[in-house]
């Protein structure tokens, strides 16, 4: 038996809760550069005139949320296909998404909404698509109201599609004597779905002649869904392995490097219409999984585990939701406001304002909505079920 302890799974919280962290900041980057884009005749201009500092900042991390988002989720319908373990009901899994979400989406929304149509009935369709998770369809509307959350819609889709397939595999699974046939049947699920949107992005910019402009196409569940489909793969792998495989710091260190790498060069070479722009997505979601991988299922900490764990990262990933919700909102109002410099020479100075003027939004909103909603997980039971706070008493013999 091996002397190696796995790595605590206390550790592998933080970790997440790091990258995360990581993928709050880097978004609320992202789209401070997108502001400081130009565009004339004569091109395109980032507000960066330089590659490698341009691909840095302009590196799109959402894949990393649907990853990591898949993996965590997924992970009890692996284990409980590969090995027979109890399942939660999709009563309580959806409730608990719900209180998740629900609440800061659509307060965010109705109070953004409601500030930029004073009178009504205002632009009722956009309100109505964005409370249903809907607008992700809408070719001139996606981007609405909160840019950035035409991703929920995703994670909404997912979440449905999850309880209906989740419980299928197991059903599936159950007949089969042999462990790796189990592992065989889940693996080559989730190839299929990551394998659906590979094609469809293929066809839709080989075949059909899409532009990238064309946002439903290319932002859809049809395009984007192989991120959950790797995340998921990520769990499958974990539950598979168990405590085995573990990687040592070394071995760790080595296709975190690679994936780290891998994702700043796909950043790089992207351009408009180019190979790495039209699969990026796909392409990306594939080194998060090698990066998450190699962080959490180690013996140990490496160095990069650390520094996932550092105290001011994780407590920027507490309030990540929150971050992500709300910081094209205010980073649009600071605009308006003229509030942020202006000019491309602004940029630097308007990244710091923002990320300043968000991350306390962001802690307000997570202490203030965030938090006090999760505690309406406590009406459920583990079995779904309302909990009885008040049970009546025995009756006495």
């Amino acid at each position: 038996m091996s002397t190696s302890a796995a790595a605590p799974p206390g550790n592998r919280a933080g970790a997440i809760d790091g990258f995360r962290g990581l993928a709050a900041l880097s978004t609320v980057a992202f789209h401070v550069w997108q502001q400081y884009f130009r565009y004339d005749a004569g091109g395109s201009h980032p507000p960066v005139d330089n590659p490698l500092v341009g691909a840095a900042l302009s590196l799109e991390v959402i894949d990393l949320f649907f990853v990591l988002s898949a993996y965590l989720l997924t992970l009890s319908y692996a284990r409980a296909a590969i090995d027979g373990r109890s399942l939660r009901p999709a009563r309580l899994f959806l409730f608990r998404r719900a209180i998740r979400i629900l609440p800061l989406y659509v307060l965010a929304v109705l109070v953004v909404w409601a500030s930029r149509n004073p009178s009504l009935p205002g632009n009722w369709r956009d309100l109505v698509e964005h409370l249903t998770f809907t607008h992700v369809f809408d070719q001139q509307r996606i981007f609405y109201t909160l840019g950035p959350t035409w991703s929920l819609s995703l994670e909404v889709l997912f979440y449905a599609v999850l309880v209906a397939l989740g419980p299928l595999a197991v059903r599936a699974c159950r007949p089969l004597r042999r462990r790796g046939s189990r592992v065989a049947l889940c693996a080559a699920g989730c190839a299929v779905l990551y394998a659906v949107p590979l094609a469809w992005i293929a066809v839709a910019h080989y075949g059909w002649g899409v532009p990238h402009t064309d946002w439903v196409v290319y932002f859809g569940p049809q395009a984007r869904f192989g991120g959950f489909a790797a995340g998921m793969g990520l769990a499958v792998a974990t539950a598979a392995l168990g405590d085995r495989g573990r990687l040592g710091p070394r071995a760790a260190l080595l296709p975190a490097g690679l994936a780290l790498a891998g994702l700043f060069a796909l950043s790089l070479d992207s351009g408009p219409e180019n190979f790495t722009f039209t699969f990026y997505h796909p392409i990306a979601s594939m080194l998060w999984v090698v990066l998450l991988y190699s962080t959490l299922h180690v013996r140990q900490p490496t160095f990069w585990h650390r520094l996932l764990t550092a105290r001011w990262l994780t407590a920027v990933g507490l309030v990540s939701y929150s971050m992500f919700i709300w910081h094209e909102p205010v980073m649009l109002q600071l605009h308006n406001a003229g509030l942020l410099p202006g000019g491309q020479a602004g940029f630097w100075p308007a990244l710091l304002i923002v990320f300043l003027a968000a991350l306390p939004v962001a802690a307000a909103s997570y202490w203030l909505v965030e938090y006090p909603a999760s505690l309406l997980g406590r009406l459920k039971d583990s079995r779904g079920r309302p909990r009885e706070f008040y049970p009546e008493p025995a009756a006495s013999r």
